[in-house]
């Protein structure tokens, strides 16, 4: 005679049985790879990563052929994000982009790029969109692209450089941003 239960009398208590064992262990190894945390007020801001946006626009300005510019950024603005792409094409070009998280925590990106607005913008955001209206801002004129359920987008053209600015900032930080870019003076190489 067979010592354990025929299969067909295992039911669900015996399955629940069987697993708390395999439950504990894995919270133990989690604990002990300190990769579990309980945090019953939700989710914490975590620590924002540190960016040298001086050096970054820096090395921009020396290797890419068009002016690069490095705004002045409100003090509790904290840069936290550069990246270098191309875009293939006629019309494309080199781009530059920055990341900083805001005083109040919104993210905005800073693009500069050779390329043309009609191909910069798809690139930036990866979809088609089309011009909603337009900011005017200490003499320069922004094109805004808005969607419903999207973050907005702005650019301005200065001749050798377009400018874009996207993110989940408000109206006013964006104008922040990009008033302190045209102000910005061109980098020397």
């Amino acid at each position: 005679m067979a010592n354990s239960k025929p299969r067909i009398l295992n039911n669900n208590r015996d399955i629940v049985w069987s697993l708390i064992p395999l439950v504990i262990a894995c919270l133990l190894i989690a604990g002990i790879a300190s990769q579990c945390t309980l945090s019953p007020g939700g989710p914490k801001q975590g620590p924002i990563p540190n960016f040298d946006v001086d050096a970054a626009l820096q090395y921009d300005a020396s290797e890419l052929s068009f002016p690069v510019r490095n705004p002045v950024v409100p003090e509790d603005w904290t840069p936290n994000s550069g990246s270098r792409q191309s875009i293939a094409g006629d019309q494309g070009g080199d781009v530059s982009n920055v990341g900083y998280i805001s005083g109040a925590g919104r993210y905005i990106k800073l693009t500069q790029s050779s390329a043309v607005e009609e191909v910069l913008v798809p690139f930036t955001v990866g979809e088609t969109r089309y011009a909603s209206g337009s900011e005017s801002l200490d003499g320069q004129e922004w094109v805004v692209y808005d969607q419903q359920g999207a973050e907005p987008v702005w650019v301005t053209d200065l001749g050798d450089v377009r400018l874009l600015i996207t993110g989940s900032g408000t109206s006013e930080e964006f104008t922040q941003l990009a008033v302190a870019t045209t102000n910005a003076a061109p980098l020397t190489p």
